[in-house]
């Protein structure tokens, strides 16, 4: 399956715009605290059902949520919203909609999840972030596997990359089983952080995190395997699950004033070998409108 993350451009664009990224600054969350939060989430909740009814009915099965889907979540647990029972409602009917056309549903959290940071308090930070995403998931009535997943990116190295794996495996340990169950790693884009070979070696055999595959971050990281052999690799850790792998094409192709990271609006085509062995998040700044162009085209 094909699917895209966050933002639905087309949605957005409407008159009466329909988006779950609605957040808030510190000081609104101090200010207006949990009433606030409340309202928030029924209206990300309540649009991303409507999301999902535009993806099934444009035949689109794989879709990555937001982070913002219920802000602020870091400082408070979900059963002390005042509106927590519409909020399970809700996030149920979400979950049904996914169970019932067999969508694959994924989070991604913030940059700043930093699970093997050598500071213990950005560690901390992170193991909660990854903690409400997993109950999100059981928010919204989905099981507790990799096929559901939550992708985290190891980071830095910090100038030691055995005691920097060691650190991640500690923080895995002091996950639920529940979070633990639906936590995977991504490769990076820089040469000098995580490449395929090394995730599988380091953190996956003796964790057993998949390892997500992301086809652009490849080029920066190949330590000389093909993009087939380093996605392989990483498909060997999904075990009996379908792998996922997020695919991009670099923006300086047709741009060469942006940095060689950068996300094109639209991808060409994704390998054959790569979609047919996994389903495969299209990371373009076209979002919905790349997938549907790029289904167009192979039609």
């Amino acid at each position: 399956m094909l699917g895209y993350p966050g933002l639905n451009r087309t949605l957005r664009d409407r008159d009466t715009p329909v988006r779950c990224t609605r957040g808030m600054q510190k000081q609104t969350f101090e200010e207006r605290g949990l009433p606030y939060v409340s309202t928030l989430a029924q209206q990300n909740l309540s649009d991303l059902y409507e999301l999902l009814q535009w993806n099934r009915d444009h035949g689109i099965t794989l879709y990555r949520c937001t982070s913002s889907l219920i802000p602020w979540n870091s400082q408070f647990a979900l059963s002390e919203l005042p509106a927590y029972n519409e909020i399970q409602r809700l996030a149920r009917r979400c979950g049904d909609l996914i169970k019932e056309h067999n969508m694959r549903f994924t989070f991604h959290p913030d940059y700043w999840c930093k699970p093997a940071s050598e500071s213990a308090e950005t560690r901390a930070r992170a193991r909660r972030a990854i903690e409400y995403h997993a109950e999100w998931f059981e928010l919204l009535g989905l099981p507790a596997t990799p096929y559901y997943g939550i992708t985290v990116h190891i980071g830095a190295t910090y100038g030691d990359i055995g005691a920097t794996a060691e650190r991640f495996q500690a923080f895995v340990d002091t996950l639920s089983n529940d979070a633990r169950a639906h936590l995977t790693v991504e490769n990076d884009d820089k040469e000098s952080l995580w490449s395929v070979p090394q995730l599988v070696e380091r953190i996956s055999d003796p964790t057993g995190v998949p390892v997500v595959f992301d086809y652009h971050h490849h080029s920066f990281t190949d330590r000389g395997y093909s993009y087939r052999e380093a996605f392989e690799m990483a498909a060997d850790t999904w075990q009996d699950v379908r792998p996922m792998t997020h695919y991009s094409e670099p923006a300086c192709l047709r741009d060469p004033t942006v940095r060689p990271q950068a996300h094109a609006e639209f991808v060409s085509d994704p390998p054959g070998w790569l979609q047919s062995a996994a389903d495969v998040m299209i990371e373009a700044d076209g979002k919905e409108r790349a997938v549907l162009k790029l289904r167009d085209v192979k039609a």
